[in-house]
């Protein structure tokens, strides 16, 4: 969903480009039932999955053994391919075009998803644009199509989730770690996600009871295909009482990541337990910080 005056998302998100998805949908699993995942006939839709981050978790998603809905807004060939991959490599999946911003065109990609596979197990609200600039520069076109997609786009899409996600399944929203950088020129951006990490705190409570694992994920920077100019974000000084109330974490020092070395830190990863209740924010790629009980 990027345009001529957006920064591409991807840039900016995953450290660990579709390893925390894949991981917190196993980990979800193993806590509810003690046993190892068993994907053989669940389903996944990831919106904005038909590139980057998105198209990386689909696949992973895939190769576990889900049924994998791709979305797009736009860019039909790269849904396609995703999905030609998933198949060439024995896997089952769609992709449908729907504008997250669009409350009917959420609803109808869950329908279409629903049409092929049957319902739904595993929703990664993960569609997103990032525009940068500092508060005096930035438009209101700017600030309110981020608003569209990212926070209202997210909203009908957890909406949908809440409605048609079976018992057991798992939601994931992707946030960002600027959120915690508050670095200048990523105001706006940052605000739209933090949105992600209350509304995952507050739908994994009002699912209670339906074993349904509600997570929002903060990708630090990966090195991707739309990345090599992106420089990653200032490390502003952060309050005293900043880091008392938020749980902060030191920063990385590390440069950005790729998306191979990343996935490699998926093995080391796979003991973390996520909060089934609580909703807990999780920066992938910074050092840990989260709100789970």
């Amino acid at each position: 969903m990027s345009g001529q005056n957006e920064v591409p998302r991807r840039a900016v998100l995953a450290a660990v480009a579709m390893a925390p998805v894949a991981l917190a949908v196993g980990a979800a699993h193993a806590q509810t039932t003690g046993q190892a995942p068993v994907s053989l006939g669940k389903v996944a839709l990831v919106t904005g999955s038909s590139r980057g981050i998105g198209a990386a978790t689909a696949r992973r998603l895939a190769r576990d053994g889900y049924a994998v809905t791709v979305n797009c807004e736009k860019n039909r060939g790269l849904a396609a391919g995703v999905v030609r991959e998933i198949e060439a490599a024995g896997g089952r999946a769609i992709w449908v075009q729907a504008d997250v911003s669009d409350p009917s065109a959420v609803q109808r990609l869950f329908e279409e998803n629903e049409r092929a596979f049957g319902g739904v197990d595993v929703v990664v609200s993960n569609a997103g644009i990032m525009r940068l600039a500092p508060f005096r520069d930035m438009t209101e076109a700017h600030f309110s199509r981020m608003v569209d997609v990212n926070q209202k786009g997210s909203f009908y899409v957890l909406r949908e989730a809440a409605r048609r996600v079976r018992d057991g399944g798992r939601i994931i929203a992707l946030s960002s770690s600027i959120t915690q950088l508050r670095s200048p020129t990523y105001g706006a951006y940052a605000a739209t996600k933090a949105a992600q990490e209350l509304f995952a705190n507050v739908l994994a409570k009002e699912l209670e009871g339906r074993m349904i694992s509600v997570n929002a994920m903060a990708p630090g920077l990966v090195n991707t295909h739309s990345s090599p100019t992106a420089r990653p974000p200032s490390r502003s000084p952060v309050s005293p009482l900043a880091r008392r109330t938020s749980g902060w974490a030191s920063l990385p020092t590390s440069p950005m990541q790729s998306r191979r070395s990343a996935a490699g830190t998926v093995p080391g990863s796979t003991g973390r337990r996520y909060s089934q209740t609580a909703g807990s924010f999780d920066p992938i790629g910074w050092n840990r910080w989260s709100t789970e009980q």
